[in-house]
């Protein structure tokens, strides 16, 4: 059994998570622990707050009951408002913390765009610009070349939360570019994992969403490596059949 420990803030999208561990392997098991979200707010100084050391060492504890491997901050806005080496410093210290291999939804969007071997990203964000703009300058500090922008405008995770099928394909779709190698969708808040091969059909290249890479990400870190098309390009990497 390979157990791996979410660090998730507040109540928005967390049921992508059992949805993931259905799609993997029956010996993969996900733990997901909810930290303080504080003020829900897509704001520079709120994201700082919640992505704090203090925040992030309530959750471990709990983590560490649970048997976990690894351990992945399961927020992008919460880790990339730190800049690239802010974030750096931020699993730094959650790894010390939790007495194992750490990561953070930013930095598996990073990886997972390496294990594509793509370059020019269209991002499409449910945050409002500035903070899109974050982001994307996040990536650029890990090599890629951001091509388009789309940032939403949207202030709470709890609205990110409501947003259904509809409003998830028009945002990717207004994000994407004829140049764009893959499309990403940067919000842990968002409502993905039953959506992304109908995603990827519509648009014609990989897809990349919060949850997803988080979880892929935890997989990173503990050296598993599964097939599991349900979710997308990213997890088709493997053969099928696993040795």
């Amino acid at each position: 059994m390979t157990a791996l420990g979410f660090l998730y803030p507040g109540h928005s999208a967390e049921d992508d998570y059992p949805r993931i561990e259905q799609l993997l392997a029956g010996d993969i098991r996900i733990d997901l622990v909810h930290t303080d979200i504080g003020e829900d707010a897509h704001r520079v100084d709120a994201l700082l707050r919640m992505g704090s050391a203090e925040r992030l060492a309530t959750g471990v504890e709990a983590l560490r009951l649970t048997g976990a491997e690894a351990v992945v901050w399961a927020c992008t806005s919460g880790s990339f408002v730190y800049g690239w080496e802010g974030a750096h410093e931020q699993v730094r210290t959650l790894a010390v913390t939790a007495g194992m291999p750490a990561s953070s939804t930013s930095f598996a969007f990073v990886h997972a765009v390496r294990e594509l071997d793509v370059r020019r990203l269209a991002v499409g964000a449910t945050y409002p610009d500035d903070v899109a703009g974050l982001f994307a300058e996040f990536l650029r500090a890990g090599g890629a070349e951001v091509v388009s922008v789309r940032g939403s405008g949207i202030i709470t995770a709890a609205e990110v939360g409501t947003w259904g099928e509809a409003e998830l394909f028009a945002l990717a779709k207004e994000a994407d570019t004829p140049d764009a190698e893959a499309v990403l969708l940067p919000d842990t808040a968002l409502h993905t994992a039953a959506h992304i091969p109908a995603l990827e059909r519509e648009l014609g290249k990989p897809v990349l969403t919060a949850n997803q890479v988080t979880v892929w990400e935890g997989l990173r870190l503990t050296d598993r490596r599964v097939n599991a098309s349900e979710l997308g390009t990213l997890f088709t990497r493997e053969p099928i059949v696993q040795v």
